[in-house]
């Protein structure tokens, strides 16, 4: 590939800054297209008949301003999402020819109905257990140590409250996450590649705005989190769904050409419950940087692993720079706690600072401050100890509930995290049906087809899963809720 690229060697300006000024053109006018590999150092400078050096130091100059981005042992390519399209905003509204404008303002708005459904309904009171998924118990909150924490982080607060912080987040929590949180959950990263977001949601939202525009293909694990296809079916991505097996996405089925981004949950996927094993996650890696493909590893309930030691992250195992990495403090201190983490190969961070600013001016500061301090402390650590124990003690009470009371019952996802998929017997009334009678009986249960989960197809048998959440329950409450349950189960039959 030869680009239209020429040197004035009687011009003031050093062959250095003619090349990028050049390039920076042909990017901006689209002339080379976004995700687009430039030529390697070495062949440019023999096009141009300068230094590889010479070529090279114009490649960094567009790196440091967001134009390019390196990828170790991969190339160098145009940025998906470009410094003067986010300093430009949204492109010009269309001009409507008088006849259409009516027609045009009132098409539906594209997603207006396709929220994340199942995860806010409201409290239950009258229910003796209620099985619903991605609540937290509010009795485990460390309400007293977080107000004290409050309190003294509001001293001398004024000038801090005055000010907006670093859109990355507060340094001081960040340096924490990679020496008190890295080790644990295998993450290798410098704090200059920590960013700080307001929970899952929202790091995905970022991830999605770095890579994804009309017809980009995206590949998600099949099932997945209804929230994150969603989210990048509205950026207007190609969703190319790859089936998940007992070990996690099926990497033999994914694809090999042109993939910008994958979307994987290996720690506990959702909603199966499977954990990616080590050959799994290293053939994940060596298909992602024989493509050039980029991964986002969600960590979700990483935190709550019961059975077996922990593998390690793709992101700790990732040679190439081509693993986002996201986790939140929402399974552990409560979803009303909008603090998440990633962490983002250095050559994409620059570029994921900016579009964060474009998101909010920083979260809250002391919502922060308190949490650096709650991990500076060791507090963060006795309360993740507590909630494991407990949540084991409670995935422990459900699974020997079940097991007694539904006969014939499948229960999976039991290894890790703070729910179960149950598919029902044969013999039993489909889930859909359970639900209505066992509520009758005081008990919440929800079907897998009315939980934050997405299908691109129907999965056999998906009309008979209930997906039951325990997190926020008694070991008392459970075994009640699992008794009435079965109570409705037999009525039924």
């Amino acid at each position: 590939m030869q680009l239209p690229l020429s040197i004035d060697h009687s011009s003031s300006a050093t062959l250095q800054s003619q090349i990028a000024a050049q390039l920076r053109t042909l990017i901006r006018e689209h002339r080379i297209a976004p995700g687009s590999a430039v030529p390697a150092s070495r062949d440019l400078g023999r096009q141009l008949r300068v230094s590889r050096n010479t070529v090279t130091a114009a490649y960094d100059e567009l790196v440091s301003e967001g134009y390019l981005h390196t990828r170790k042992a991969v190339g160098t390519f145009v940025c998906t999402t470009l410094p003067d399209t986010l300093i430009s905003g949204a492109p010009a509204r269309p001009a409507f020819r008088s006849g259409s404008l009516h027609r045009a303002m009132n098409l539906p708005l594209p997603y207006g109905g396709r929220g994340v459904s199942g995860l806010h309904r409201p409290s239950s009171p009258d229910l003796v257990a209620d099985f619903v998924f991605g609540r937290a118990d509010p009795r485990a909150f460390p309400e007293k140590i977080w107000r004290k924490l409050i309190v003294e982080c509001l001293g001398g607060a004024a000038e801090r409250m005055s000010i907006y912080g670093d859109p990355a987040g507060l340094q001081s929590l960040r340096q924490l996450i990679t020496s008190r949180l890295g080790p644990a959950h295998g993450m290798v990263a410098s704090v200059e590649q920590v960013l700080l977001v307001a929970g899952f949601q929202q790091g995905i939202d970022l991830v999605a705005h770095l890579f994804v525009g009309t017809h980009t293909p995206v590949v998600m694990e099949a099932p997945a989190y209804r929230g994150a296809a969603f989210l990048f079916e509205s950026y207007g991505a190609q969703i190319i769904p790859v089936p998940v097996d007992q070990h996690g996405i099926d990497v033999s089925r994914l694809p090999e050409g042109r993939v910008k981004l994958v979307y994987v949950t290996p720690s506990h996927q959702f909603p199966t419950g499977v954990t990616m094993p080590l050959h799994r996650r290293l053939a994940l890696l060596e298909w992602a940087a024989r493509t050039g493909a980029y991964i986002l590893e969600v960590d979700y309930d990483g935190d709550y692993r019961y059975d077996g030691a922990p593998l390690p992250s793709l992101q700790s195992l990732d040679r190439n720079g081509c693993v986002i990495y996201l986790n939140a403090f929402s399974r552990s201190m409560g979803p009303g706690l909008r603090i998440g983490y990633m962490v983002v190969p250095r050559d994409l961070m620059r570029t994921a600072v900016v579009v964060k600013s474009l998101m909010d001016n920083g979260l809250a500061w002391l919502e922060q401050a308190a949490l650096a301090q709650f991990l500076r402390d060791g507090s963060f650590d006795t309360h993740l100890r507590r909630l494991r124990q407990a949540h084991e003690a409670r995935r422990n009470a459900l699974v020997g509930a079940l097991r007694s009371r539904l006969a014939g019952a499948l229960v999976t996802g039991t290894a890790a995290g703070t729910h179960v998929l149950v598919r029902l017997p044969d013999d039993a009334p489909d889930a859909a049906t359970l639900q209505q009678s066992a509520r009758a009986l005081g008990v919440g249960v929800y079907p897998l087809a009315d939980s934050p989960v997405w299908f691109h197809e129907q999965l056999p048998g998906h009309e008979r899963c209930l997906m039951l959440g325990y997190a926020h329950l008694a070991e008392t409450q459970i075994e009640s809720g699992v008794e009435r349950l079965a109570q409705a189960v037999n009525a039924a039959g």
